[in-house]
């Protein structure tokens, strides 16, 4: 169940902001800016301007990369970088699990979705940034920002492999996050 004075806390934290700035380093070498949207999902955005602003994102690498659909990231449990990442993806944050903030807004290039498992109100940590179009994840996901700078970065982030698109060998990572006004 949901912790709702939590969830309501970080709504009205001092972390709440428009927008992220996201050094990424290894193949894929640079900037992205992210517009989070604020008026789609509270619960979600405060959520990820509450982990990038302590700090959890830095370091966190993409574990999952399928050509032509996504780049996950944001498993500030078992993602990062210098540690045994062979469990990323399967991690959370110490923060409440955020209930489905699903709307009608269409998943394209550069889109920001909330990554979760089977329930669709597991979202936490991770997140993703789509490589192109993904209709059927519409209204399935959370739409929680988009890139507005750097997609030229994104589509140079190391690809996976395999069905499930995981990385192999020295995956790019989330080198620092910034919470921006």
């Amino acid at each position: 169940m949901y912790k709702l004075g939590a969830i309501l806390a970080l709504v009205a934290g001092p972390a709440f902001a428009s927008g992220l700035e996201i050094d990424i380093a290894g193949e894929a070498n640079g900037t992205i800016i992210i517009d989070l949207f604020e008026d789609l999902a509270p619960l979600h955005v405060a959520q990820i301007t509450a982990i990038a602003a302590e700090g959890s994102y830095d370091g966190v690498v993409f574990h999952r990369v399928i050509e032509g659909f996504m780049a996950q990231t944001g498993d500030v449990q078992h993602g990062k970088m210098g540690e045994d990442t062979r469990r990323a993806g399967t991690g959370a944050s110490d923060l409440p699990d955020i209930p489905a903030e699903f709307t009608d807004k269409p998943f394209a290039r550069g889109i920001i979705g909330m990554a979760r498992s089977q329930n669709p109100n597991s979202a936490n940590s991770q997140f993703f940034i789509m490589f192109d179009q993904g209709d059927f994840l519409n209204g399935q996901y959370t739409v929680v920002g988009e890139v507005t700078s750097g997609m030229d970065i994104v589509d140079q982030i190391k690809l996976g492999t395999g069905g499930n698109g995981a990385v192999v060998g020295t995956p790019d990572m989330m080198q620092a996050v910034r919470v921006t006004q």
